[in-house]
């Protein structure tokens, strides 16, 4: 009974030693998170800045703005190829295979070498995402920690998996959807002491940079009323168009890798070509490229005009695969927030213009498009609709969100689309061998 007792309090005094490891966690993960997505916010208004300083320059203006984001591409593939491989992309499918155990965590290098990459890919224009670098630097943040307080093994883990909730929960400031995703996308099951520290980690992250950049939303939308029967059914079929809107993406995706991968080449040359046409892009059309909020919130104003839609998607589409096979750092949730937020508010005109004693919102089709096109991509449905929700501050959606995650999911699943991180790790897996 003795032993047992013993037995007991030792466990508990390491369960308590873990939950005070995942606060120091994510509060390092926030510290990180807040300063890059800081950075990145200065980034976009210096190339803001320099579109406005050259634009009465019409030959020189574009030659300059080619070759700076072409420098800063180039530069950010340097810094992966010469000093951490595993910063390329996105990170998460690294992250990934770390927790299957798969791959040894990433060493303390990939926390520079991300964040100064990213800033530059980013700055440049890339049409990139600031979650991925977030999630990975909180990951490698929470190995150095593990290490340093000599944690196990399974803590250790445990803490990784928590870091990456906190890199996606301060980059969005969206703490319920890092916790979330750790547990759907990342682990894939519920277990208790993981989700303990995705907690406790997200809480500390968010506190952190929500001291540090505030806590206003990421998007600021109306109210909007989720309808009913018939609404609803017409937020299934939505989900069923993104659905395949979706499979079109990640497949378009995997094939322009493939086709990068076949060119050749150094790749700190791909990317400053890359960078080259993104930086003429953004001399000429500079609201276009980047991450792209400012498309998702006008989309979510209803501000873009449906002649323009799909023009608008398709080029966003091929920027972001074009962006990610540059090898710098970067993530995909913010441009796949574009991509379904303009294929929402595109559905929603044709709604509102086929029925229009409905008289439906656009609107909340944006919104509703922007959950079910990452649940269709991602396969992280709960991931997807509460990361909309906590980026909007509209929960009045929900029921249209769950009916537009559940058509986008059955397409994706009924024509057998890996999820775009699953794909993305076993091609990774693939090249190494």
């Amino acid at each position: 009974m003795t032993s047992l007792a013993r037995r007991s309090a030792s466990e508990t005094r390491a369960m308590a030693a873990l939950a005070l490891l995942s606060i120091i966690v994510g509060m390092a993960a926030g510290l990180i998170g807040a300063a890059f997505r800081y950075s990145l916010e200065r980034a976009d208004a210096f190339r803001e800045m320099a579109v406005v300083h050259t634009s009465s320059y019409p030959i020189l203006g574009p030659l300059m703005m080619m070759t700076g984001a072409a420098l800063a591409a180039g530069l950010a593939a340097w810094l992966v190829r010469r000093f951490s491989p595993d910063a390329a992309g996105s990170g998460i499918p690294h992250v990934e295979a770390v927790l299957e155990g798969s791959l040894a965590p990433a060493p303390a290098r990939l926390i520079p070498v991300k964040f100064l990459g990213g800033v530059l890919a980013m700055g440049s224009g890339l049409a990139l995402g600031r979650e991925g670098p977030s999630v990975q630097m909180g990951v490698t943040a929470a190995h150095i920690i593990g290490g340093l307080f000599r944690r196990d093994t399974e803590d250790r883990r445990a803490l990784i998996a928590g870091g990456a909730g906190a890199g996606l929960a301060t980059a969005f400031n969206a703490p319920g959807a890092g916790a979330i995703f750790v547990l759907e996308e990342l682990v894939g099951r519920f277990d208790p002491r993981i989700g303990l520290v995705a907690l406790g980690a997200s809480a500390g992250a968010i506190t952190v940079s929500r001291s540090l950049l505030g806590n206003s939303l990421d998007f600021n939308v109306t109210d909007l009323a989720s309808g009913g029967v018939t609404e609803l059914v017409l937020f299934l079929i939505l989900g069923l168009f993104v659905g395949l809107l979706s499979v079109a993406h990640n497949r378009g995706l995997l094939a322009t890798l493939t086709l990068a991968e076949r060119i050749g080449g150094p790749i700190e040359f791909r990317a400053a070509g890359i960078g080259a046409v993104v930086g003429l892009l953004a001399w000429i059309t500079p609201h276009l490229v980047g991450g792209g909020d400012g498309i998702t919130q006008k989309a979510l104003n209803g501000d873009l005009l449906l002649v323009a839609l799909p023009a608008l998607f398709l080029f966003r589409m091929v920027l972001g695969a074009a962006s990610y096979a540059a090898g710098t750092p970067g993530g995909l949730f913010a441009p796949l927030m574009v991509l379904g937020a303009a294929s929402g508010l595109a559905f929603g005109y044709v709604v509102d213009a086929s029925v229009p004693d409905l008289a439906v919102r656009p609107e909340a089709f944006a919104l509703v498009g922007m959950g079910a096109f990452f649940a269709g991509s991602v396969r992280a449905p709960l991931t997807g609709i509460v990361l909309v929700i906590e980026m909007t501050g509209s929960s009045t959606l929900l029921l249209p969100l769950l009916a537009g995650c559940f058509g986008s999911m059955l397409v994706a699943e009924t024509l057998r689309q890996l999820p775009i991180y699953a794909a993305l790790k076993a091609r990774a897996a693939t090249s190494k061998r």
